[in-house]
């Protein structure tokens, strides 16, 4: 079977939640061609060098230093549209010319196309928006369904389960949709172990601090971090996130600043951790919960960032 695996460039939880699905491809023979933009797609090139890759339409989305929800999410709109539509233009012409069994997209709207079985990976049927907003959650969820309705099947990664489950209201908040598969939390840790290589850290650390998302949160989740532990007795790793940068390590005092780690370094430090503190998008709340470290993470969401206050909120990890 010939695949085309696609994810959002919205940080790298998109991209790294993929991983998982193209071992298991790759395992069963597959063919897989990974498409995407940004840091997400130099991840998965990293990760998987032996793929082809193609290069598809940015989306160039950020938040405001002074972070305003209306102004984010009114502005965001138009520039989602646009990828959208940029998305399924590309993909059209792109499948008159190369033939694909299936194509996966990971939160790309427009990545679908009736001449393929097209399945659309979201673990957010219902999304929630700010109290500010919470009269147009209603317009927004009808939106989203539209987006994946033009999808064959629609992949939440999350258990099933009504009492326990990772994502909560955001994928078990509706009526069910008979699209929707709930296809367990998926991980890049999933396959992962110990013995497959050496990692660069030949000690552990009190703390492992994990950075993602948008800029200039980013950044100025990372000022705050390192402003919190510069005069702390703790030994702190700082993942930065930043794929594109080269990888070599600062050390300042207690604290041990990476710009990225690989999926077996960063498993290690994870779990050696005393405590591991992180954005709680959903990628890396899948990732605590599959390395079964999650009740040692200190979540903070980004702020005015509806989804991860409410996913911060639910876990009680703050």
């Amino acid at each position: 079977m010939k695949i085309l695996i696609a994810p959002l460039n919205w940080g790298l939880g998109h991209a790294t939640r993929c991983i998982p699905l193209i071992r298991q491809y790759m395992a069963n023979g597959d063919e897989v061609v990974l498409g995407g933009d940004g840091d997400s797609l130099l991840l998965l090139h990293r990760t998987f060098p032996e793929l082809r890759i193609i290069n598809l339409p940015s989306l160039e989305l950020c938040y405001d230093k002074d972070f305003k929800q209306r102004k984010f999410y009114w502005r965001s709109i138009p520039i989602l549209l646009r990828s959208a539509i940029a998305d399924h233009y590309y993909l059209r012409q792109f499948l008159a010319i190369e033939l694909f069994d299936l194509v996966i997209s990971d939160n790309r709207f427009g990545f679908f196309s009736r001449d393929v079985r097209c399945v659309y990976i979201t673990h957010q049927l219902y999304p929630i928006l700010p109290k500010r907003l919470f009269l147009f959650q209603p317009l927004v969820r009808w939106l989203h369904a539209r987006v994946y309705n033009r999808y064959d099947e629609v992949w939440v990664p999350d258990y099933e389960d009504t009492k326990y489950n990772l994502s909560g209201a955001l994928s078990h908040g509706g009526h069910f949709d008979e699209r929707a598969k709930y296809i367990g939390p998926l991980s890049r840790f999933s396959l992962c172990t110990a013995e497959e290589g050496q990692t660069r850290f030949n000690h552990t650390y009190s703390i492992v601090a994990i950075l993602s998302g948008l800029e200039p949160q980013r950044t100025i989740f990372e000022q705050q971090i390192l402003n919190r532990f510069s005069m702390s007795n703790d030994s702190l790793l700082l993942v930065r996130g930043k794929v594109s940068e080269p990888q070599t390590t600062i050390q300042k005092s207690n604290i041990t600043i990476v710009p990225n780690l690989s999926d077996l370094e960063m498993m290690i430090a994870i779990t050696n951790a005393q405590k591991i503190i992180a954005r709680s998008g959903y990628s890396t709340i899948m990732d605590l919960e599959v390395l079964g470290v999650l009740s040692k993470a200190e979540l903070h969401p980004t702020p005015g960032q509806s989804e991860q206050e409410y996913l911060a909120q639910r876990l009680v990890r703050v």
